[in-house]
């Protein structure tokens, strides 16, 4: 039986993620991560599409742990969500560690359910400027994981290559275009569905709709050609 563990946080990437791994495998187990974020009613929007998606099992794990030791606008209220990069060139929303921890720990449960991939929705193509969202860290991270546990372990990046226009054409490919738009939460500032139309995360998902809306055509294609 073909099982998957989909890292998922209830965000327009991660339910995308999942809805097109319920037509890939037979099992689909989540995995969702409370580390005291700011956006914590993320939790409880990845628990109810959850439930309303279809998913074997659902597990919420606490690691407010990352909380005490990353510095980031996510994870202190008295820092201000802010699009500017800090002097090191990375957005202050940045946890570092964050994606470390979460395949690391979502590679454990695939263990335990003996399920062969673990599917993550980080991106590459367009993205926030996050280190742990590029393919070479997933590569490493997967031969770590490969190695650490002595048991093949895929980890699947299915919009690693895809702008967000493409990323929304494959929501609209599944039939799940208005449910990624009005019931997932990407903001920053905790906003679901449109979010609060200010923070970098809500600025690419709009720019990602827009231009989908405007050339459709031509993105399904484009998204076709890569998948």
């Amino acid at each position: 039986m073909s099982k998957a563990v989909v890292v998922f946080s209830g965000g327009q990437d991660s339910t995308t993620c999942l809805i097109q791994a319920l037509t890939q495998y037979e099992e689909v187990h989540g995995i969702t991560f409370d580390y005291g974020q700011r956006h914590q009613q993320e939790i409880d929007i990845a628990k109810k599409l959850g439930k309303q998606l279809g998913l074997k099992s659902h597990k919420t794990l606490d690691v407010t742990m990352l909380n005490e030791l990353a510095i980031s606008s996510l994870t202190r209220d008295s820092i201000q969500v802010s699009n500017e990069l800090m002097d090191n060139g990375l957005p202050n929303t940045f946890v570092p560690g964050r994606n470390i921890l979460f395949l690391t720990l979502a590679g454990i449960f695939a263990y335990q359910l003996g399920a062969s991939t673990v599917i993550t929705g980080v991106c590459e193509t367009d993205f926030s400027g996050y280190p742990d969202c590029r393919n070479d860290f997933i590569k490493a991270m997967q031969s770590a994981l490969t190695q650490g546990m002595d048991r093949p372990l895929l980890l699947s990046t299915p919009l690693m290559w895809l702008n967000k226009a493409e990323t929304w054409a494959l929501a609209d490919k599944y039939h799940s275009l208005t449910l990624i738009k009005d019931e997932t939460l990407t903001c920053y500032n905790g906003i679901k569905g449109t979010g609060c139309s200010t923070c970098s995360a809500c600025l690419l998902r709009q720019k990602g709709l827009d231009d989908y809306a405007n050339n459709k055509q031509q993105v399904q294609l484009d998204l076709a050609a890569k998948c």
